[in-house]
């Protein structure tokens, strides 16, 4: 079963949950990782982030478009496609913590855009069949509301997978099968007017280019608060993580996520 959940908070258990933030989170992350951060820490406040600063680490976010205090760079993909660190922090309004929220109800979590939409697909069909198992699509949203160009992404998986679809998900195929260009559906919702008023119109561009990276973004640790995303060419499975960890004496993935 293919099921969306509209918003980070609408996250529920599933074999394999699959976060969505276009504008911009998800890609800012696989930019990140394409660009060799080795890992990005998403943190579900600002709070959190500024908390886990340390040698390495550059700290990525934003408040309505805005970077905060304290921070190194904003949440744009542009910028994360610089390598300035070895760990990226990022720290959204609406991404990363639905990041976080998924990881804490999902057996695994992927990262989507419209950047690594092939590369995404190809790893849920080697993941999971979805006629057998549920795959939940979840959506940031904007301001816990559901935002037009998540529905858009979430539509196109769903449109693109086999398997019984929610509800849910063929609202989300309609909303795609509406725009024959990805850049018109980014451009029509409420993130892209906060993004023109911030002066960002650049992003809502680089995030509408399709299947330019081929990147996996997969959580491969979570705590409170916290989820560590990794490509998955190079992620240990999550359980894998935890048993190193343990071996090391309690150093190792969730080690490195401490202030």
């Amino acid at each position: 079963m293919i099921d969306v959940a509209f918003t980070g908070a609408e996250a529920r258990p599933a074999r394999v949950a699959v976060v969505i933030d276009v504008l911009r989170a998800t890609s800012t992350v696989a930019a990140a990782l394409v660009a060799g951060y080795e890992r990005v820490i998403c943190a579900d406040s600002i709070e959190r982030a500024l908390g886990l600063r340390g040698e390495g680490r550059v700290l990525a976010g934003e408040r309505r478009c805005v970077m905060p205090e304290g921070f190194d760079q904003g949440n744009s993909p542009r910028e994360a496609s610089e390598l300035r660190g070895r760990e990226l922090v990022l720290a959204t309004t609406n991404g990363a913590p639905a990041t976080v929220a998924a990881a804490a109800v999902a057996d695994e979590v992927l990262l989507a855009s419209l950047l690594n939409l092939d590369a995404v697909l190809d790893a849920l069909r080697a993941l999971v069949d979805p006629r057998r198992a549920e795959i939940q699509l979840v959506c940031s949203g904007t301001g816990g509301t559901a935002s037009l160009e998540d529905a858009y992404l979430a539509g196109r998986i769903a449109a693109a997978l086999p398997g019984p679809r929610s509800d849910a998900a063929l609202i989300c195929e309609g909303v795609a099968a509406a725009y024959t260009e990805p850049v018109e559906a980014l451009s029509a919702g409420a993130n892209a007017r906060l993004l023109r008023d911030a002066g960002l119109d650049a992003d809502i561009e680089f995030c509408a280019a399709t299947s330019r990276l081929r990147c996996v973004p997969t959580v491969v640790d979570a705590r409170e608060g916290v989820a560590v995303v990794a490509d998955a060419a190079a992620a240990r499975p999550r359980e894998h993580a935890a048993e190193a960890a343990e071996a090391a004496g309690g150093r190792g993935d969730r080690a490195t996520v401490t202030g």
